[in-house]
């Protein structure tokens, strides 16, 4: 049973250590957009650091990447620019890869 249960316990750390990283992860792609976008808007640094932060935090509005995509859109577009949707997810792709790296090479 000593097994079994080491088995059970190394399990669930492994799941709870996969699962912290994964939130790590997409906390991180989001900053990392939300810096592309604030870059993209010419903003101040004082004003792209909080604009991340405010991408970061859109995250938690739904499930999935649709909140923080329309956020992005939404922001850009109203600065005046032309953007759509495509070029925001494949930035979003982008930042998840960069966003990984950094990450692992932390680690």
């Amino acid at each position: 049973m000593t097994t079994f249960d080491d088995r059970q316990r190394a399990f669930e750390t492994k799941h709870a250590r996969d699962e912290e990283m994964a939130f790590r992860v997409t906390a991180r792609r989001n900053r990392l957009l939300g810096q592309w976008a604030a870059a993209r808007m010419d903003l101040t640094p004082a004003e792209a650091d909080a604009y991340a932060t405010a991408v970061v935090q859109a995250d938690f509005e739904q499930a999935g990447d649709d909140d923080v995509v329309r956020k992005v859109v939404g922001d850009i577009t109203a600065a005046g620019l032309d953007v759509d949707e495509g070029e925001v997810r494949r930035a979003l792709d982008v930042a998840e890869v960069e966003a990984r790296r950094q990450l692992i090479e932390a680690a």
